[in-house]
């Protein structure tokens, strides 16, 4: 049963470790950009494609 105690403890720390981590990447800004990430490779791909074509 002791031991029981012991890993409810142990996954409350890791929880709270990651609480902290999340809270962190929020203040940061991490997760401000949701949208460009998405989107640029589409068009990276667009703009290569015309600036060849327009090489030729």
């Amino acid at each position: 049963m002791s031991a029981l105690f012991i890993l409810i403890g142990i996954s409350l720390l890791v929880a709270g470790g990651f609480l902290c981590a999340f809270l962190w990447a929020m203040k940061k800004g991490q997760y401000d950009d949701d949208y460009t990430p998405s989107v640029r490779m589409l068009f990276d791909n667009e703009t290569r494609s015309e600036n060849q074509s327009n090489k030729k």
